[in-house]
């Protein structure tokens, strides 16, 4: 029991990099991508190379998979600079399904259909450790960078092109540069929860990165309240304890949890809409979720 808890821990610790990173740029900055797998994909695959084939150190390979999800970044950047709106939600979904294709047939990166397997234990400094103390200090990194960079200027910037961007462009705000390094944090911080999926499973499959892992990750942040800083955090535990409390339920048949899993996103989504449609933590005198 105590395994089980701390694998839910460890993932849920995953999934908060991958809300939280998200909301960054959904939240803070108004642009809507449903292409985050894309870059939580590229960061346990780049992270999985990097423990196969040079040393299993848990901080090596999250640079290497910040750096390969956050250069590539500019696979979404640069739609974000041209279109916005419901033009560029089509876009990620583009960028999305071409993935999916690439990481199915990538075979010398990816393994393909059958993935990598037998990735080895991390280690940091040589010594053996478990994911979910590095998973819990990479999200309480990206909380305090995400927290003072909404309070600086750049984050002031962010919250005008969300509200604005014609105005905030009139007015002088580099709109470009903003969406790029917005995107830039938002995708390295995806690569970081992939590498330590994939430390922490000892296997990745495109099965984890898909549209559905998209659509998983926003609910997350539309759950818990877009622009706020435990909004996401709070919607990932939900999201992700859901199923680990249905398994338990003695009349749902094993095989049918995931159905009813669904079930019950569809309709704790609807009602949000309904009800508090800025999210759990969002304020609603305002209209809108606030930090």
């Amino acid at each position: 029991m105590i395994a089980y808890a701390a694998n839910l821990a460890t993932i849920v610790a995953i999934f908060g990099i991958l809300a939280a990173t998200l909301n960054f740029v959904v939240g803070f900055a108004g642009i809507f991508s449903v292409a985050h797998a894309v870059f939580f994909g590229l960061g346990a695959y780049a992270g999985a190379q990097v423990a196969l084939h040079i040393v299993p150190d848990a901080l090596l390979a999250c640079v290497v998979a910040a750096v390969v999800a956050g250069g590539l970044s500019l696979c979404l950047a640069l739609p974000a600079l041209r279109v916005r709106g419901e033009y560029f939600v089509a876009a990620s979904l583009g960028l999305q399904m071409m993935a999916t294709t690439l990481f199915s047939e990538a075979k010398a990166f990816t393994g393909g259909i059958g993935g990598l397997v037998a990735i080895p234990r991390p280690t940091l400094f040589g010594v053996e450790v478990s994911v979910l103390p590095l998973a819990l200090v990479a999200l309480a990194l990206i909380l305090f960078a995400t927290a003072l960079l909404q309070r600086g200027a750049f984050g002031r910037t962010l919250q005008a092109l969300r509200d604005a961007e014609s105005a905030a462009e009139a007015l002088g705000k580099n709109v470009a540069a903003a969406k790029t390094l917005a995107m830039l944090f938002a995708c390295a911080g995806a690569g970081i929860a992939g590498a330590l999926f994939a430390l922490h499973l000892s296997f990745v499959n495109v099965e984890s990165f898909t549209m559905d892992q998209s659509v998983l990750v926003m609910a997350m942040v539309i759950i818990g309240g877009t622009g706020t800083l435990w909004g996401p955090i709070i919607g990932a535990i939900i999201l992700l304890s859901l199923p680990a409390g249905l398994a338990f339920v003695p009349f749902i048949p094993a095989t049918e949890v995931g159905a009813v899993q669904q079930i019950i996103y569809g309709l704790a989504m609807t009602l949000l809409m309904i009800f508090r449609p800025a999210g759990l933590v969002g304020d609603l005198s305002k209209g809108r979720a606030t930090a």
